[in-house]
């Protein structure tokens, strides 16, 4: 079963419709034993990054969701991506889940491209990655988000090109963090 962790900041539903259609079992929940007897988890979020982590760590799930991520698939999408590295500077410098190395930080793309970036856009592969299985490189996924991981090369396995290279698809062990809406693509 695929825990879907319920912090009060995520798209849970589209997360979970996307399973549903998929066939995949998975619960929507906050429960601390639910989330460690899952065999996957999955963080969705939208919003702010500072406001998110305040949101988890009042649910009390920031240590749960800490050990659980390097014993078993864990996802985080889009902001749920986010706060899986060490800090943000999203209004102001705040502390993160600090699975992956490395900051997000407000994108500066060359050109005139908007900020967010908002629609879709081709992955460039950087290295393998099972959650790429079955993708061929240049699909095209969808993105809302103005802030962007800036982190080592080794922990990225695709990314895409938005006025230079931004990191789409992320990881290090059993964590993997997906900066577009797996969901929605």
């Amino acid at each position: 079963m695929i825990a879907i962790i319920d912090y009060g900041a995520g798209n849970l539903f589209s997360v979970q419709n996307a399973l549903n259609y998929l066939g995949i079992d998975n619960k929507i929940t906050s429960d601390k034993q639910e989330i460690i007897n899952a065999d996957r988890l999955i963080l969705p979020g939208v919003g702010a990054f500072g406001d998110a982590m305040d949101k988890l760590s009042k649910s009390e799930l920031v240590d749960t969701v800490k050990s659980e991520a390097v014993k078993k698939p864990f996802l985080g999408i889009c902001l749920g991506m986010q706060l899986l590295f060490e800090k943000s500077f999203e209004f102001g410098e705040h502390e993160g889940l600090g699975l992956i190395k490395g900051s997000v930080k407000l994108m500066r793309p060359d050109g005139n491209l908007a900020v967010p970036q908002m629609g879709w856009n081709a992955l460039e592969y950087n290295r393998k990655c099972p959650l790429l299985n079955g993708v061929d490189e240049g699909q095209y996924v969808y993105f809302v988000h103005s802030y962007a991981a800036d982190c080592a090369s080794e922990d990225v396995y695709a990314y895409v090109d938005y006025g230079g290279r931004v990191p789409a698809l992320v990881g290090n062990g059993t964590v993997y963090g997906a900066q577009f809406h797996p969901e929605k693509s």
